[in-house]
């Protein structure tokens, strides 16, 4: 049932200052530790009971000597897979790109994980494609797809291909019920490229069973456009769905299962391509007036309420999905990035906003509430001045709940790349600092990090360096992080 302007109006007169915020995360100042800093001016250590003296994070990061992952004091990390150095059991080498990754908990201390390989266009434009596996292969001209990494307590790590033949596998989603939802951030159609399908699709790893995952087929009900990432609401059965694309910008889709469908392993391959309702959001704020673009919030704590649209052509057969709605009927939003499910609804990513929006700003995360179909902005990074310095933070793409507190995000920004975390009421800290130089002295180039998310016992947090492609566990003295 659609969330009129007028029901959410009304409610935001009752409460006041608007719906009341949900989740764990309260906010994020647009500089980073600016919140921390601030609090902690209220107060000094001979004034007990004022101010903040419990400072968020693990201190200062520590400049590795390898020159690979600077990390506070106390932790450490080992290398998982490291394009063309570590081995598939088949024999390859690693692919490289590594970008959206999960973990799946295997039996005897095993962690499971499926990465996910951005590589767009041809085998031939890339040194370590996905190799191709017999039964696994969607596209045998596509470059792209997915790993399926097994680690164990003693250290031994064996590595295997979950998919092969997609393209663009950016970043995606774990399933409640155990699977990775592995997205396609590209439109290219068979013939472009020279790709022989069409590409811009969802498709289903199984890390537990190797045979599941035989003969790939794209999820089309999901809509054929640049995906990004796909959270699962568990408890209704909607997929929440970005898409990481400029003009215009993309849009944050919901799909509707078809009535009677039971979501659970291998049931989205029985869909048929047009099964259930594929929708964008158009969102409205207190006064009920359209927002066209999410840059529009410009405070923490800015509340929307969203309705759904219902998209015509999913396939985007002649015309993209983001462009068959005029400005006035669509809510978009520049670079939406990473997702995560947690606390009941959907942190979703903006990662930045430049000209082609009507605000600039270096990151946005939003939690997108369906029990009461608003979206709540719960952080905001100003536009960095200057990305080669260390210690701003902008760029925000992959993400995910932490277990001890907050959110740790992975940064593609400009300049230098961190994982950094935000505690519930809004203070950052940084965790780690790619120091994998891939440019020179005097202009050094650091890749993004992807694929950040902790083991399911939580002793662990997994990140990739993008380029050339590394797998790194981190572990240390992690602890519950103050308010």
């Amino acid at each position: 049932m659609p969330f009129t302007r007028r029901e959410f109006t009304k409610q935001s007169a009752l409460t006041g200052a608007g719906i009341a915020l949900t989740g764990t995360v309260a906010a994020l100042a647009t500089a980073p530790g600016a919140l921390a800093a601030e609090d902690s001016r209220q107060g000094h250590d001979d004034d007990p009971g004022h101010g903040h003296h419990d400072e968020p994070g693990y201190g200062p990061l520590v400049p590795d000597p390898k020159g690979i992952l600077a990390l506070p004091a106390g932790f450490s990390y080992r290398i998982i897979t490291h394009s063309g150095v570590t081995k598939l059991e088949s024999g390859e080498y690693t692919p490289s790109n590594h970008d959206g990754t999960a973990t799946f908990e295997g039996p005897r201390g095993v962690t499971l994980l499926v990465n996910n390989h951005e590589l767009s266009g041809t085998r031939a434009g890339w040194e370590h494609p996905v190799p191709l596996a017999e039964g696994l292969v969607y596209d045998p001209i596509a470059a792209g797809g997915c790993t399926v990494v097994e680690t164990r307590r003693d250290g031994h790590t064996a590595e295997w291909v979950g998919i092969a033949g997609t393209s663009t596998n950016c970043a995606g989603g774990a399933s409640p019920w155990g699977t990775w939802l592995t997205c396609e951030e590209t439109e290219d159609r068979a013939g472009k490229n020279g790709l022989l399908k069409d590409h811009g699709y969802v498709f289903e790893v199984d890390p537990y069973d190797k045979r599941a995952n035989r003969d790939p087929r794209p999820i089309k009900a999901f809509g054929r456009y640049a995906h990004e990432a796909v959270v699962i609401d568990p408890k209704r059965g909607h997929a929440y769905l970005t898409e990481d694309a400029a003009g215009p910008n993309g849009l944050l889709y919901r799909w509707v299962p078809p009535h009677g469908f039971k979501h659970g392993r291998g049931q989205l391959r029985t869909l048929a391509d047009d099964a259930g309702v594929l929708q964008a959001t158009k969102c409205f704020d207190s006064s009920g007036q359209f927002v066209d673009d999410l840059s529009r919030a410009t405070k923490i704590g800015t509340v929307y309420g969203v309705d759904w649209v219902d998209v015509v052509d999913r396939d985007a057969r002649t015309v993209s999905v983001r462009k068959q709605f005029g400005n006035q009927d669509v809510t978009r939003a520049r670079k939406l990035e990473g997702m995560w499910w947690g606390d009941g609804g959907a942190y979703i990513v903006s990662s930045f906003a430049r000209a082609e929006s009507p605000v600039q700003h270096d990151g946005q995360v939003w939690f997108y509430d369906p029990k009461r179909r608003t979206l709540t902005l719960k952080v905001l990074l100003g536009v960095n001045a200057d990305p080669s310095k260390d210690g701003a933070f902008d760029g925000p793409d992959n993400i995910t709940v932490s277990p001890y507190g907050g959110l740790v995000i992975a940064e593609d920004g400009e300049g230098i790349q961190h994982l950094f975390g935000a505690t519930e009421s809004g203070r950052t800290y940084p965790i780690a600092r790619n120091e994998l130089n891939a440019g020179t002295a005097e202009k050094p180039e650091y890749s993004e990090f992807t694929g950040v998310t902790f083991s399911p016992d939580g002793k662990t947090l997994f990140a990739n360096i993008q380029t050339p492609g590394i797998m790194l566990a981190i572990t240390g003295p992690w602890k519950r992080q103050p308010n």
